[in-house]
């Protein structure tokens, strides 16, 4: 994990929504981050959530409406002093009556005065029934709140507390997570990039049942893709047939499995992009003839397989190229490891390279970790860590270098 997502401070406001009960389970990923969060709480989710539950899992106390203006703690001015202290507000739940007094700016609640003097990042979860989402009223509410700068997350689509099924619940904690660190990111600059991201393997079967592959999970090509959407950057991502790893949220994924189907997906998206990033484990590849059914092993002491070449996304990419491009490769190797990248780099018309040795300890596929030399025509670099920690400190060092 990236050092910047620890030991941060949040403000927590919570509105009485009845999916105010999840708040716990933020409440605790937050902290075992290391960060110190503050709570706020209206008095309508004072009756959903006990104040002392979340008060235990902060550490701190809970704010409440009768510490607004009280003899006991309103000189304390809680509504001015915490959004001072905080470097991200989260509103979640978000009620539609807390977003109408939002977009009012109205100031009678701890919450909403607290929110009247904000200067740092706001993000907003709405969560209601799903006629109240969709009210003119309330489309209009939150559509003047954006216009001032707030962050809103639609709300996700599925069975509501009220018996009804529509758009309305209040999104998974890993996804209020990943807006979390969006807002709190301390680097914005890549927010005119158009990224393509491929990520993971390939398959190219033999029978129904049968195909060849690679262990490649997709971890550091969604990590390339998920840093640089913290960075602000538009991120399209084509991902092999894998069990993605976290949150995708943010991230506009398109599923794909045979090594064709990538280099179609990819020369589609390509006009669009800013730059590439090929960072799937593509198959070199594919049976000449597929069978139609599954083969048996009766009566073969053998098999023979005709294989033929898979086409070459990343030449194809690198022969397309616009100068207002830039492409991004990877190098998996098991020996001559500088040398095998630098010849892929100028036989595939790359900018960048990222080669790492895949049978050294902790760098191999499926790792959390990685260690790469980032190449380019006139430098090395090596970076180490976390495969989102080597992410980020490859777009830093694009950005640094003016590349990207």
């Amino acid at each position: 994990m990236i050092g910047w997502k620890r030991a941060r401070r949040i403000l927590l406001c919570v509105t009485g929504g009845i999916a105010a009960y999840k708040i716990p389970d933020l409440v605790s990923r937050l902290r075992k981050l290391e960060c110190e969060v503050e709570i706020l709480m209206t008095r309508a989710a004072e009756r959903l959530v006990s104040p002392l539950v979340l008060s235990t899992l902060s550490g701190r106390r809970v704010w409440l409406q009768e510490d607004f203006l009280s003899c006991e703690r309103g000189h304390e001015i809680p509504h001015i002093r915490l959004t001072d202290w905080a470097e991200v507000i989260v509103v979640a739940p978000c009620t539609a009556n807390t977003a109408s007094d939002l977009a009012q700016g109205k100031g009678e609640s701890l919450v909403a005065a607290a929110l009247l003097a904000a200067k740092v990042p706001v993000l907003l979860f709405p969560a209601m029934n799903v006629h109240m989402f969709e009210h003119p009223a309330t489309r209009h509410n939150l559509s003047v709140l954006a216009e001032r700068g707030v962050r809103i997350v639609d709300p996700e689509f599925g069975s509501l507390a009220c018996g009804y099924e529509g758009k309305g619940r209040l999104p998974e904690m890993g996804l209020i997570l990943e807006e979390v660190f969006r807002a709190l990111s301390p680097a914005r600059n890549l927010n005119a990039v158009r990224l393509l991201v491929t990520a993971g393997p390939t398959r190219e079967y033999l029978d129904p049942v049968r195909y060849i592959s690679n262990p490649s999970t997709g971890k550091m090509g969604l990590a390339m893709a998920r840093t640089a959407w913290y960075r602000g950057a538009e991120v399209r991502v084509i991902l092999g047939p894998v069990e993605a790893p976290g949150v995708l949220h943010g991230l506009d994924v398109r599923r794909v499995v045979s090594a064709e189907e990538m280099y179609g997906a990819v020369l589609e998206d390509l006009d669009w992009a800013t730059c590439v990033v090929k960072a799937a484990a593509v198959g070199d590849y594919r049976a000449k003839d597929r069978a139609g059914h599954k083969v048996k092993r009766e009566g073969r002491e053998t098999l023979s397989i005709e294989l033929v070449q898979n086409p070459d996304i990343a030449a194809e990419v690198g022969r397309r190229k616009r100068p207002d491009q830039t492409l991004i490769g990877f190098a998996a190797e098991t020996d001559d490891l500088l040398k095998n990248a630098r010849a892929k780099m100028e036989r595939k018309g790359l900018d960048l390279i990222l080669a790492n040795d895949v049978s050294a300890a902790g760098c191999g596929f499926g790792t959390d970790t990685n260690t790469v030399r980032v190449l380019s025509r006139d430098a090395e670099t090596i970076f180490s860590g976390s495969k989102e920690e080597v992410a980020d400190s490859v777009w830093e060092l694009l950005s640094e270098r003016g590349m990207i």
